[in-house]
């Protein structure tokens, strides 16, 4: 096949006789440290180019008819399992007496070890007419006609608690549960107590020690990134008691997956508040966690970087430190080539 004499014109790389080209140590040491610089670009371009990003879009939530996951783990290191109780109250207005709920209560030593294990059946869920969710009014430990002696239970849970409290034993609370897709709270408290067994037992609601320490508190699955702001959270009082109030703001969402796996789960802020108790006080002291549900759902999905972007990118950062490796070679002869012609120059005068 014949050739275009006039075409080689064009080329933009032509090629220097053999016997023209000068290798040198200089270039050499140039040559392995522009290698080593362009493997460590590429294999960094690479990994920037297999790690998958987020995108976050909003809209409004459509969801009916759903159940809110709440994961809970809260420890009271003052406070036994035998007065500890749990609520979950919402606006709905009904009186569901059959939640689905999975909690448990583990008694703990005052090195906060493991010593027992029970089932929390007295979880109960209440109308909303008897609790005000909206201004987070305490609940007064429930009032029964006393009686002129405790029965032979109510002396026997008496004595159990004050043994408990002297040995310094405290309790975990743990599990999950279900509740309406509406705006309520869930409370740890001790108000499940006879509010004369509870005087008894603590002297007044100025001694209950609501301390607590927040191991987890989730609505729903995690998912990569994640972050629940109550996490590893503490309060220890050290004066005079009070009632915690969390209040929430529950954030339905939704992370998609690479593999189009949805997941549906929900992140949540948070604003804290203390309530120290007042001698005039006939409410007991708790720790309310007061959620409220967004009206926007956010999906986060996963990304991953276009192939001709990496294509791209990796020229650019492969050439630059090609072209650099050059002129930094030529600019090293050039030098050394300049000192050692001085040097003969030199030794002739």
């Amino acid at each position: 096949m014949g050739r275009i004499p006039s075409l080689k014109n064009f080329n933009a790389f032509p090629h220097a006789e053999d016997h023209l080209l000068k290798k040198t140590y200089s270039g050499a040491i140039v040559t392995i440290l522009g290698l080593i610089i362009m493997v460590t670009l590429f294999a960094h371009e690479l990994t920037f180019y297999l790690t998958t990003y987020t995108m976050h879009q909003m809209s409004v939530d459509l969801k009916r008819g759903e159940t809110l996951p709440i994961h809970i783990n809260v420890s009271f290191p003052s406070l036994p399992c035998e007065v500890l109780s749990v609520d979950a109250i919402d606006m709905s207005g009904k009186h569901e007496v059959d939640l689905h709920t999975n909690i448990w209560k583990l008694r703990l030593d005052k090195y906060g070890h493991i010593i027992g294990t029970e089932y929390l059946s007295d979880l109960v869920e209440k109308e909303h007419g008897t609790h005000d969710h909206d201004h987070g009014k305490e609940h007064p430990v429930e009032e029964k006609k006393p009686e002129h002696t405790f029965n032979e239970d109510a002396d026997k849970m008496v004595k159990s608690v004050k043994l408990a409290m002297e040995n310094g034993e405290g309790c975990r609370v743990y599990g999950a549960l279900d509740v309406q897709r509406v705006a309520g709270n869930f409370h740890i408290s001790v108000h499940g107590l006879n509010i004369f067994v509870a005087n008894q037992i603590f002297e007044g609601s100025n001694h209950v020690n609501v301390s607590h320490v927040i191991h987890t508190l989730s609505f729903g699955p995690e998912y990569p990134g994640v972050h629940n702001p109550l996490d590893d959270n503490s309060r220890i009082l050290h004066e005079a008691s009070g009632t915690f109030k969390y209040y929430i703001k529950v954030v339905p969402t939704e992370y998609r997956y690479l593999s189009k796996k949805v997941l549906p789960t929900n992140q949540f802020s948070v604003t804290e508040y203390f309530v120290p108790m007042r001698p005039t006080d006939r409410s007991w002291p708790a720790v309310y966690f007061l959620y409220d549900l967004s009206p926007i759902t956010v999906t986060i999905k996963e990304e991953r970087r276009n192939f001709l972007h990496f294509i791209t990118r990796l020229c650019a950062v492969l050439g630059g430190t090609f072209a650099m490796t050059g002129m930094l070679d030529r600019w090293m002869y050039r030098i050394i080539e300049s000192v050692s012609s001085s040097k003969p120059r030199s030794g002739m005068r």
